[in-house]
């Protein structure tokens, strides 16, 4: 009677230490460098809004959700919009028709945005691991991709200026905007609110990179610059030994 009492005692405490292993498990979650630990569920967040003002909190929901999602439409946007502004500089619109040079946009430009993201957080994770970062590149490519969002926003008044002012956003000469003072006025502040915005995106960029690689504000600073120079310090290199030698 006495073993079977206590036979009857152990099974419990067998089972119980089962159930705690087993929420220990439920109660993991992703932090930089995939290390696990125990936390408390998080709330649902809407991550188009939430990065704007909350960016650490925004990628750290979204690699805890799904880290890929929406990454190559952001890359391909953020890349058309990107075109549209290059040949907005460069007075494409003196050789091109408007349709063609938002052709070449919605083509070249979202390749290169895609191409582009891919690259540049492959360089970022490379030149981040010197530093002890904790982050992979998928990691990487979600922090780049949501910190887009900002620029794409401001972006959007591409729609705007291009029903209001049409070829001459690309040329040149622009009579029509150089007429009145209210449509030059218009573009200023709407230049305003795109570069306000594209200066936010670099904020929050910092923000997320901080988040996922587990750094300091100045170290995410420093993987940023590093990986510039890994690509622009064997060009210039080249090109003063090139000019050297003619």
């Amino acid at each position: 009677m006495t073993d079977l009492g206590k036979n009857e005692t152990v099974e419990p405490q067998e089972s119980q230490t089962v159930e705690s292993q087993e929420s220990q498990v439920n109660t993991e979650e992703w932090t930089p460098g995939n290390e696990l630990k125990e936390y408390k569920p998080e709330e649902k967040i809407n991550p188009w809004l939430t990065i704007w003002l909350k960016p650490r909190k925004t990628i750290r929901y979204i690699i805890n959700t799904n880290p890929t999602q929406y990454v190559i439409i952001l890359s391909m946007v953020s890349g058309f919009f990107t075109s549209l502004d290059r040949a907005s500089s460069k007075n494409m619109g003196d050789d091109f028709p408007l349709w063609g040079i938002i052709a070449i946009a919605l083509f070249l430009g979202t390749i290169g945005g895609v191409i582009s993201l891919y690259i540049c957080s492959a360089l970022i994770r490379w030149t981040g691991s010197w530093m002890h970062g904790q982050a992979n590149t998928e990691q990487i490519r979600a922090a780049m991709a949501w910190s887009y969002l900002p620029t794409i926003y401001g972006s959007i008044l591409w729609i705007p200026e291009l029903a209001i002012y049409r070829k001459e956003m690309f040329t040149r000469y622009t009579p029509t905007m150089d007429s009145s003072t209210f449509l030059s006025n218009m573009l200023l502040a709407f230049n305003a609110i795109e570069v306000t915005c594209a200066i936010w995106s670099m904020i929050v960029f910092y923000k997320c990179l901080e988040e996922v690689q587990g750094f300091s504000a100045w170290r995410a600073f420093g993987n940023c610059i590093n990986a510039f120079l890994v690509v622009f310090v064997p060009i210039i290199v080249f090109v003063m030994i090139a000019t050297s030698l003619l």
